[in-house]
């Protein structure tokens, strides 16, 4: 390991925590899996040992010494099952920037050779395939296929004034991919100019970061940039929070960036969208890249309160305190069973409310609290922002 992969500054915070605990109780994965060691705190106090046996002043003084393989491997264990929701640094009271140091001890153990082996495949996968399932990228948009009416052209066109960037699991996972048709339904009704990137569009680089290999990120950036640029388009739309947090925080600001909440907030004040009455009770779950991530709370809320009819009630933890489903920082590859017990506490904070179904803004969400509902017979719908305007265009069933 080397402290060369941390700024100054997080090598201050790294021995500025006061161990209060706060991190471990809004911590999903230690409610999901009853271990203390997932915990920030936790995960602070370790690194912070490391730290000192590489630096040399307290090697010498013979008062840490550094950690075997066997060691750094048990730790690597508790750091990468991880959502990365960063409801650790949100209620943090000294106030230290953790979600970006699990970035970069992500990116230290890594070097350090101390990782899961899926790390492995999803490094091996965008090298190859350009996403991060491995899957042959040509069919990044053969969703549009299985769409009725759809155009000839596939929404695949050589120029437009807007690019829907759709993201990896909206363009390959069967149950997402429900959204993406849905945005094209909804960017038809309103007369958008919009296109996909098809096969050009590569996966936006977020899993990378999650994986600690953010060093590679550069290859997957150049060529998404230079996608768009050939096809003209100055604004591009996500309905994928990721996607969109990443392009704000790690790409060149060429482009006029919305998340689809924010974008279809648009359509709807220009009242290019009917909505018609929906009878139905629906809570939101905000997603943790869009909301504690990239701050944007209001413009779902101010669509879910647009549509007539809609009997609308908070979750108990929310905006910036909601807790995560259970999908991010990679945590469904590295530990598939902590990331279903942590969609389980969370469909239960769901029922509590009474609602008949919970709507997010993040495809992942959906994936996640779906196959959760779907195996759990929880009898709650679970449906995507950009799904429910669907469901509220004026003729649409």
């Amino acid at each position: 390991m080397s402290n060369r992969n941390y700024s100054i500054r997080q090598l201050i915070q790294i021995q500025a925590c006061t161990n209060c605990q706060a991190c471990a109780d809004v911590c999903p994965a230690v409610a999901g899996s009853f271990d203390g060691k997932l915990s920030a705190a936790y995960r602070l106090e370790v690194l912070g040992r490391l730290v000192k046996a590489r630096t040399g002043f307290w090697r010498r003084l013979g008062f840490v010494k550094e950690p075997t393989a066997e060691e750094l491997r048990a730790f690597s264990d508790t750091v990468f099952r991880c959502t990365l929701c960063g409801n650790c640094r949100q209620a943090c009271p000294a106030g230290l920037d953790l979600t970006h140091l699990w970035h970069s001890l992500r990116r230290d153990l890594v070097a350090s050779e101390a990782y899961p082996g899926k790390i492995d495949m999803i490094r091996e996968n965008l090298d190859e395939s350009h996403n991060v399932f491995g899957e042959d990228n040509e069919e990044r948009a053969e969703w549009v296929e299985d769409m009725p009416d759809a155009p000839e052209h596939g929404y695949v066109k050589e120029r437009a004034e807007v690019i829907y960037f759709t993201g990896c699991v909206s363009s390959f996972f069967p149950l997402a991919q429900r959204i993406p048709m849905a945005l094209a339904k909804i960017f038809d009704a309103a007369r958008v100019d919009f296109t996909l990137l098809g096969e050009d569009e590569w996966c936006c680089g977020f899993p990378l970061l999650g994986a600690g290999l953010g060093g590679q990120l550069d290859g997957l950036i150049a060529n998404n940039v230079e996608a768009i640029k050939a096809r003209g388009a100055k604004q591009v739309v996500f309905a994928c929070p990721s996607c969109y947090r990443m392009w704000q925080e790690h790409y060149p600001q060429e482009f006029e960036l919305f998340h689809a909440t924010e974008f279809l907030g648009r359509l709807l004040k220009e009242d290019r969208l009917p909505l018609r009455e929906l009878d139905l009770t629906l809570t939101y779950h905000d997603p943790c890249d869009l909301g504690r991530g990239a701050g944007t709370f209001d413009a779902p809320r101010d669509i879910i309160k647009s549509i007539p009819g809609i009997r609308f009630v908070e979750l108990s933890n929310h905006r910036e305190n909601c807790s995560c489903c259970g999908g991010g920082g990679n945590l469904e590859m590295i530990d598939a069973s902590l990331s279903a017990n942590i969609a389980g506490n969370k469909m239960k904070e769901v029922q509590a409310t009474g609602a008949q179904a919970v709507v997010t803004a993040c495809q992942q969400c959906v994936r996640t609290m779906t196959t959760y509902a779907k195996r759990n017979k929880v009898p709650v719908e679970v449906m995507d922002i950009v799904q429910l305007i669907n469901k509220a265009l004026a003729g649409e069933d």
